[in-house]
């Protein structure tokens, strides 16, 4: 029976790094869950809802299950029946943070594996913190994410700075 790879994140919003990871994964974990993680104690600028549109949009593959998940990721794992985790590396920064959290997670839930795939140049340097900031600001996304994105970040910006005007 194949194995079910489970990459959570809260794709807040998917940027094409994300599409790229998923797409890679995808080559070798056939069944493959993009978790996209709800934690009220973040402040999102988009609902759960709206980030699991954008990202199915975003992909267009039916074969990749998109949902969302509010609790602890070991939890999720064994509800869905899963041990694979996809994560993804920029920088030596992302590696410290992820070691600790594939640490964590196994002594929680032994059996439990991280793959980690390394960005691909030219998403190296890319975050969806970056994207927000660039875009609040007025700069440029175009290349970072995918159409429908850059379209519900646009649409977004204009009604926070809106907003702020009051």
């Amino acid at each position: 029976m194949p194995k079910l790879a489970v990459y959570p994140g809260s794709f807040d919003p998917i940027t094409n790094g994300h599409v790229d990871l998923i797409k890679r994964a995808h080559v070798t974990f056939d069944n493959l869950v993009v978790a996209v993680a709800v934690n009220p104690r973040k402040n999102c600028l988009f609902s759960a809802d709206e980030r699991i549109e954008m990202i199915r949009e975003a992909l267009d593959r039916p074969t990749v299950r998109v949902e969302a998940f509010s609790e602890l990721l070991v939890h999720y794992l064994k509800r869905v029946q899963a041990n694979v985790v996809i994560r993804g590396l920029r920088a030596i920064s992302d590696f410290d943070y992820e070691f600790q959290m594939a640490l964590t997670n196994r002594a929680l839930y032994p059996g439990c594996e991280t793959f980690f795939l390394m960005a691909s140049h030219p998403y190296i340097y890319l975050s969806s913190g970056m994207v927000k900031e660039i875009a609040y600001f007025g700069g440029e996304v175009d290349e970072m994410v995918p159409p429908n994105v850059l379209a519900a970040l646009k649409a977004k910006m204009n009604h926070i700075k809106v907003d702020q005007l009051k």
